[in-house]
């Protein structure tokens, strides 16, 4: 199942927001169980199904089991999010288990399962899991992939009843779903519209690459979402056959994360799942497969393996691209330590290559190119290659990334080299282990069902980092030579080349290309510089600030009186989690109509221009060894810069962050290259109605207002280096700034390091006088729908309804309040437009409400359907909005709305990211402190009335903007 964004973006903002427990890290999970006989299939010690011929380190969080009927199972307590729990249930069997006559039958038997089964009735499966707080589409979902299709549910709450009776219901779905005609019938309309709202240039480029690269195979064959024959023939006797192959117990494992005893889960296993009984023998797994060279394969250049396939095809709308696959056959391996530091050999192997090639992508070789080494579905050891050509060079750029792999091939890297990503590695290594009491139980739950997929094991962050200890030695530059080497060894070679014009390449030519001689090329290996920290030139002069005190947990504010204040906040109970975030400038008014591509230029280019004496590849060693980030956005009223940092690295962080605004640079490089990004780019918006969705709704929005346009390839062709440098330059030079530093930082420290940056700014002037004011233009109510159309597939279009709100923080109460709104308007789109048109599962509610400008929030109903259903979708919606208008909603929608907020909002619960963001503008704005005081009442508490009175305010049918999304004539 596939989805838009969660409508109540809230609540996910809140699940990726929490702390962990003080008692987390020394809780003893057993200490609390009732002496009770444990159950018979539960597996202690070492002697588990999981790690069955492994010897790295087993997680001893971990529980394992088997019951007799084949059934296995995995339970683990955790308390990130305190109070949750993630189920899931994987069945090995994906689209490649399906025979010719069944292609699309893992998908649609996906949605059939949800549909109706022993213990639920007709649709009735979401409106139970919504019962007990869980949201529709993201703590409510399933995927299908080639290998396997894993169903999932992640509950707010880990009450005993609420996990049981998951459990009981997941029992129903996999063993006894009922897949009668009827269903069938109802269901395909869903599926038939998952499959023609993901259809995309980009898809078309994706199934080609997968029929080129995986020739032979069943990968190349499978058709995952099915043919229109195929889906048009499924009937509830063939579903189920496919369902009786293998929906059965010794291909199922059922994994349990969360705030809940494991002992008590494996309990309530044996209870649902030891009478489930397969159907039969077990059907062997089909052979996926090896990947081999055809019988005319191309010789290749005596460096890497034959050339099988060279193809070409033309997208009008896409930016050039070059894929190349070298491929081995795949075998499962056993999971040991000394296979994982293979892996970390071949790793540092593909990072010195890496920043081999970008390097000569900042030169202006081509616009990117990249290798990576993947096992793809059981299927194939690969090594693809990607290159991103200016243009129509695509033969130009191909030979510089092949001269750069050649140069690898032919000779070791340095130990400078090696060192340099070592670094990089053991940074990474060490912030997962850092913030190991921080892993939330969905991502614990996801990564044993993706270990299990590929037959390999989960370790501890302890066990990780300990390992990468053991293999440094290892890396020498003759091991990681044979790394190199074997990276690009292999049975067959095979590309695809993506054009915008038919005359720029055809297969024959890309064929020559890729086989001639080439010669190593060694000007892209990065000479050893080093970069001090230390002898850059100073912000300012230190200056002490003066603090206050907010009122709000342990949050203080700290004002230098140069037009720079800060909020910081040390916490104790999130190691390893640290931000710093910078908000300051006017955002998009800034920018006039003339200037909208340097907003673009500015988000690409502005952060790799260069400060304080740093190109980007001075930038890159600084930050070599370190955990320094540097995300840079632009909102409609503010500039960000943000970053994940830790407490040994903050000083460096905001040094450079500061640096930013004191000694700005304008490297011409990174301009250019993201100039000729944006030409490339823009025309792929015009491939789908999403695409058009993206590129054209500010605009639509806001009047037609030009300063809200995505820019063009022309917009972008008529950009200046020396504008971009004046622009930018200015919107740098004034404004207040305000700075957040909360999470895992000495108190003493983060100040000092702010004062001798921020701090140390020179005063800041006022914004220009000629920044636009603090509204923006709003189009205005559409009693005939704004029509726009997009060059994709004929049978997709979006129909969008949106609403003026309003913005800015003296109404913000509002905003919180109209995130239960939009859930709740949410949940009525998906129930009336799935059935009654087959709107897939993306129909959806937004709200979305700016802080740092007055105006400008709006809500937004989304619907991908089908042309000729966008006038019903304007009458559901417009049904919708006079019921809750009239009506308000009932005491059961209201509460399954609220009900996982409620679970969130708890003392102590939230972390570091939910202030950070409730407080945004706050040193600008003081009322933002005053509005915490009634936070978790906006969001859990709010009523029948609220709701009601809201519709009635901003949703009133007449009241709505109307935009039609169409194909093309």
């Amino acid at each position: 199942m596939t989805f838009l964004p969660r409508a109540f973006a809230a609540f996910a903002f809140l699940a990726s927001a929490v702390a962990a427990p003080l008692h987390a890290q020394n809780h003893d999970s057993t200490s609390t169980v009732q002496v009770q006989a444990e159950p018979e299939s539960l597996q202690r010690g070492e002697d588990n199904w999981f790690y069955e011929g492994s010897d790295l380190e087993q997680e001893r969080a971990w529980l394992f089991g088997e019951l007799p009927n084949g059934l296995r199972y995995a339970v683990r307590r955790n308390y990130v999010p305190q109070g949750q729990v993630s189920v899931r249930a994987l069945v090995d069997a994906g689209s490649m288990y399906e025979t010719y006559t069944e292609h699309g039958y893992a998908h649609l038997l996906e949605h059939l399962l949800f549909r109706e089964s022993k213990y639920l009735g007709p649709n009735e499966a979401f409106s139970r899991w919504q019962a007990m707080g869980a949201q529709i589409g993201i703590d409510a979902n399933a995927t299908t992939s080639p290998t396997q299709t894993v169903y999932q549910i992640n509950l707010p709450s880990a009450a005993h009843d609420d996990v049981d009776e998951t459990l009981r219901l997941f029992s129903g779905m996999l063993a006894a779903p009922v897949l009668s005609d009827a269903n069938v019938r109802r269901e395909l309309p869903i599926v038939q519209a998952e499959n023609r709202d993901g259809e995309s240039a980009q898809r078309r480029v994706a199934e080609r690459q997968r029929e080129i690269f995986y020739r032979g195979q069943r990968l190349g064959e499978t058709q995952p979402g099915g043919t229109p024959e195929t889906l048009a023939g499924a009937t509830g006797a063939s579903v189920s056959a496919f369902h009786r192959r293998w929906y059965r117990p010794d291909n199922t494992v059922l994994v349990v994360v969360g705030d809940i005893d494991p002992v008590a889960v494996a309990r309530m296993i044996e209870a649902h799942y030891a009478d489930w009984r397969a159907e039969g023998p077990a059907t062997e797994a089909p052979r996926f497969g090896d990947p081999e060279a055809p019988g005319d394969a191309v010789a290749s250049d005596g460096i890497l393996p034959p050339l099988g396939e060279a193809a070409t095809m033309v997208e009008p709308d896409l930016a050039p691209s070059l894929s190349w696959a070298i491929l081995r056959p795949w075998r499962p391996v056993l999971d040991t330590k000394e296979y994982n530091r293979g892996l970390m050999r071949s790793f540092i192997a593909q990072a010195v290559i890496n920043r081999r090639l970008e390097a000569r992508a900042r030169a202006g070789a081509y616009l990117y190119a990249s290798v990576r080494q993947d096992d793809v579905y059981r299927s194939t050891d690969a090594t693809y290659i990607s290159v991103g050509p200016l243009e129509s060079d695509w033969e130009g750029a191909l030979a510089e990334v092949r001269g750069i792999i050649a140069d690898a091939i032919a000779t070791p890297p340095t130990q400078e080299e090696i060192d340099r990503e070592v670094s990089e590695y053991e940074v990474g290594y060490q912030d997962y282990f850092d913030k190991r009491n921080l892993q939330p139980s969905d991502e614990l739950a996801d990564d044993l069902v993706g270990a299990i997929d590929i037959r390999e094991t989960v370790t501890s962050p302890g066990a990780v980092l300990r390992l990468f200890a053991s293999a440094k030695p290892s890396f020498t530059p003759e091991a990681i030579h044979a790394a190199t080497r074997d990276l690009f060894e292999g049975t067959v070679g095979r590309a695809l080349l993506v054009t915008n014009r038919p005359d720029t390449a055809d297969d024959a030519a890309l064929a020559l290309a890729l086989t001639r001689e080439v010669a190593a090329n060694g000007e892209a290996r990065l000479a050893a510089a080093d970069v001090d920290i230390d002898s850059l030139p100073a912000v300012g002069e230190p200056t002490e600030p003066e603090i206050t005190q907010t009122g709000i947990e342990a949050i203080e504010r700290l004002d230098w009186g140069n037009g720079v204040s800060a909020l910081i906040w040390p916490k104790t109970n999130e190691p390893g989690r640290l931000t710093v975030k910078v908000r300051f400038g006017a955002g998009r008014r800034a920018f006039s109509a003339e200037d909208v591509p340097y907003a673009a230029l500015g988000e690409m280019a502005l952060v790799a221009a260069g400060q304080a004496g740093l190109d980007n590849e001075a930038l890159d060693r600084l930050t070599t060894g370190r955990k320094i980030g540097y995300q840079f956005t632009i909102e409609d009223g503010r500039f960000v810069l943000e970053a994940e940092t830790r407490n040994e690295d903050l000083a460096d962080q905001l040094y450079l962050f500061a640096a930013k605004f004191a000694y700005p640079q304008w490297d011409e490089g990174p301009v250019r290259r993201a100039r000729a990004a944006g030409i490339q780019g823009y025309r792929s918006y015009a491939t789908s109605a999403l695409g058009v969705f993206e590129r054209d709704l500010e605009q639509l929005l806001h009047d037609g207002d030009p300063r809200f346009r995505s820019p063009t390839g022309e917009d972008f062709e008529g950009t200046t280096q020396a504008r971009f440098a004046e622009l930018w330059g200015k919107i740098l030079a004034s404004g207040p700034i305000e700075v957040q530093v909360f999470g895992d930082f000495r108190r003493e420290a983060g100040i000092t390091g702010l004062n001798r940056t921020f701090g140390a700014l020179a005063p800041r002037p006022a914004l220009p006088v000629d920044t636009a004011s603090a509204t923006v233009p709003v189009t205005a109510p559409t009693a005939t729908p704004i029509t726009v159309t997009h060059r994709g597939a004929d049978d997709q279009a979006m129909a969008v309804m949106a609403w003026n709100t309003a913005g800015g923080i003296a109404d913000y109460r509002q905003a919180r309040k109209l995130e239960a709104v939009a859930t709740i308007y949410s949940s009525r789109l998906l129930d009336a437009l799935r059935e009654r048109m087959g709107a897939s599962y993306t129909p959806q509610m937004v709200s979305q409400w700016p802080v740092s400008v007055e105006n400008g929030g709006r809500m937004l109903a989304i619907a991908q359907v089908k042309p000729e259903d966008v006038s019903a979708i304007y009458e559901e919606i417009d049904r919708i909005s006079a019921d809750l208008v009239a009506n308000g909603p009932t005491e059961a929608e209201l509460a399954k709305a609220l009900e996982p907020m409620r679970r969130l909002l708890r003392p102590g619960l939230l972390g570091s990211a939910f202030y950070m963001w409730q407080l945004e503008d706050a040193t600008f704005d003081p009322r933002r402190f005053a509005q915490m005081d009634t936070v978790f009442e906006d969001f859990s508490q709010v009523t029948r009335e609220d709701v009601q009175d809201l519709a009635r305010q901003y949703l009133r049918p007449e009241d709505a903007i109307r935009i039609a999304i169409v194909p093309e004539d």
